[in-house]
């Protein structure tokens, strides 16, 4: 059974998307949220394998709902749906740690891919999307591609610093929340900055943005 959770302040919408996902034999749609903190809380109590959230949404945003369902219960994969397609947007999302993205005018004839591939764990994005992720990556500064395709990979604490410092937080945060000292973030901070050819926080949130990378 494939467990769903559904993040839409639109009743109507909601119903919309239970009729389709439950015509799909074995995907059972477990909670209903119109806010994103009801989103957040049901998240961690039913701990779904999919939930699908809305960015615009009362009380806490699709994008902030997220990162705190990505703390609660690091299994359930995301997608995101929106009417807005921008390339801003799409960074913004990943950085979350949503692994789909989907536009609204799409949902008809796509959002059963799109919840398939997430159950499987596979990242999905409507054409477009996936079009404005390769040129952000051509865009990005030749330095940084070079040292990638050098193969320094980054550690597991590497990575987390990584989505951390995307998503703005300072070192005294990230190492309250990793439960590690300052002065062990910032070495690895130097070390996976060093890796990516990274010499600002921006264009660490480039990268995360890229490599899909999350802060769980």
């Amino acid at each position: 059974m494939l467990s769903i959770l559904l993040a839409d302040d639109h009743l109507v919408v909601r119903r919309g998307l239970r009729g389709i996902l439950e015509g799909r034999e074995g995907w059972r749609v477990v909670g209903e949220a119109g806010d994103g903190r009801t989103a957040v809380s049901l998240a961690a109590e039913l701990r779904p394998d999919v939930a699908i959230m809305d960015i615009a949404m009362p009380g806490l945003n699709g994008l902030e709902a997220t990162r705190q369902i990505r703390l609660a219960s690091p299994d359930t994969e995301i997608l995101v749906f929106t009417m807005v397609e921008s390339e801003e947007l799409v960074r913004k999302v990943l950085a979350a740690g949503a692994r789909g993205y989907l536009l609204k005018s799409d949902i008809d004839r796509a959002i059963l891919d799109a919840v398939e591939a997430l159950a499987d764990h596979r990242p999905y994005f409507n054409p477009v999307v996936s079009e404005q992720i390769l040129q952000d990556y051509l865009r990005a500064p030749l330095s940084g591609r070079r040292r990638a395709a050098k193969g320094e990979k980054l550690t597991p604490r590497e990575r987390e610093i990584a989505q951390a410092v995307a998503e703005g937080r300072s070192n005294k945060e990230i190492a309250r929340a990793l439960d590690i000292s300052i002065k062990t973030v910032e070495a690895h901070r130097t070390s996976m900055m060093r890796k990516i050819g990274a010499r600002s926080a921006v264009e660490v949130a480039r990268y995360a943005a890229r490599n899909a990378i999350t802060f769980e």
